[in-house]
């Protein structure tokens, strides 16, 4: 056994451990009234900041809220405690593909929630079909959700795709750009990943039909942490409007290099790590008037609830964008096993079908994938407002130009 399969193996028994143990605290403290889950998401690697903000609080907060009620409910009205076994994937495609044939074959856990990232749940979505386990990929954006569901009928697309955002950023410009406030011109880059080529490859079409002339388009490695000569090439462009699709890393290093030269476009749009809480101390205290994907309907109780609740519980605030519908997929599963229990078949089944109630609304899903999501979010007054679809209940105003760094 290698010393990094061995700190994996480690890690996962400590935690199996810590989960019996709140078992025999529990009303039964029988060992067979459980339901083990399991998930392999990137506590280290360039992944582990996205997964660390969205994925992996999620997970903890739902279970702990679960056990604490008693575990989850079945059919019959009996309840039972999860018992969580966990993996680092390191964020690497091979050590994932291993941690989930494992989680499947080895220790044959009930149920197994997704990865963080598009890139991750495109490459075990064909593990999860093999071994018939419903895979709620709730934090991959791709255009091809009704390929894939078609492929791998057990598998839920609840992000959207890079079509979805790269139109609602092209309505929110082209409603600037129409009203004189900026120029037609785009300098856009993107990470050379599945999330990145999928919403370049979104946004390209949609820039061009809306009249936009895309005067920068650039694509960068996944781990590059030097963007100088990426943004002074955009600076000098001319465009009014900067556009990255990027993740955590990129979206973080892109905001310290446009404050450190100065490059002030009307428009600062990032991706991934925009919307994270952390994000307003990375830009220094000058986050307002950033964009970014996604956003959250900052005045709904039920939002403005579960943001306590996971800062109590967890520490810390959720991101303004995936967090909320992670923790919406744990419900729908939550609600889900009550309804038909643990077969993947039945569950997989109703989770195409039914209805549920969650922290973002009733949701029903239509082909295996969750529509009714916000597209483009921006920071105003210290939060991360929703501002497209414009026409949904709870968007904001978006502010243009952005004040200066």
């Amino acid at each position: 056994m290698t010393d990094i399969s061995r700190r994996v193996t480690l890690r996962a028994i400590a935690i199996c451990s810590t989960a019996a143990a709140a078992l025999l605290a529990g009303p039964s403290g029988a060992q067979d009234d459980k339901v083990t889950i399991g998930y392999a998401v990137a506590r280290t690697g360039p992944n582990a900041t996205g997964a660390g903000i969205t994925t992996i609080p999620n997970y903890e907060l739902w279970v702990k809220t679960v056990n604490e009620a008693g575990g989850l409910a079945m059919p019959d009205g009996s309840r039972k405690m999860i018992e969580v076994v966990e993996y680092d994937n390191r964020s690497s495609n091979e050590d994932l593909v291993r941690a989930i044939e494992r989680l499947a074959s080895q220790d044959e856990v009930d149920l197994i929630l997704p990865p963080w990232g598009t890139g991750s749940n495109l490459a075990v979505a064909p593990l999860f079909a093999r071994f018939g386990y419903p895979q709620l990929a709730v934090t991959a954006v791709t255009d091809k959700a009704p390929e894939f569901v078609k492929r791998w009928d057990r598998s839920f697309w609840l992000l959207g795709g890079g079509h979805d955002y790269a139109k609602g950023l092209v309505d929110v410009l082209a409603a600037a750009r129409d009203a004189g406030t900026i120029n037609d011109k785009i300098a856009a880059v993107s990470v050379a990943d599945g999330f990145g080529i999928d919403l370049i490859n979104g946004a390209r079409p949609a820039f061009e039909e809306a009249g936009f002339e895309l005067v920068y388009d650039e694509s960068y490695p996944l781990g590059t942490s030097d963007f100088a000569a990426i943004l002074s090439e955009a600076q000098a462009s001319g465009a009014d409007s900067f556009v990255a699709f990027s993740y955590p890393p990129g979206s973080f290093g892109m905001t310290k290099t446009a404050q450190s030269m100065g490059y002030n476009p009307k428009v600062f749009y990032i991706s991934v790590g925009g919307a994270f809480p952390i994000y307003p101390g990375i830009a220094d205290g000058k986050a307002e008037g950033v964009m970014a994907i996604g956003g959250v309907d900052a005045d709904s109780l039920a939002v403005q609830d579960y943001f306590a609740r996971h800062t109590e519980i967890v520490g810390n605030p959720p991101d303004s964008w995936a967090s909320a519908i992670t923790y919406a997929s744990l419900q729908i599963l939550e609600q889900a096993v009550a309804r038909v229990g643990l077969d993947h078949e039945a569950l997989a089944a109703e989770i195409s079908t039914g209805s549920f109630d969650t922290v973002v609304g009733e949701v029903k899903l239509e082909d295996n994938q969750l529509r009714d999501l916000w597209w483009v979010g921006q920071w105003q007054g210290g939060s991360f407002r929703a501002i497209n679809p414009a026409d949904r209940a709870g968007a904001s105003e978006p502010m243009i130009p952005k004040p200066d760094w």
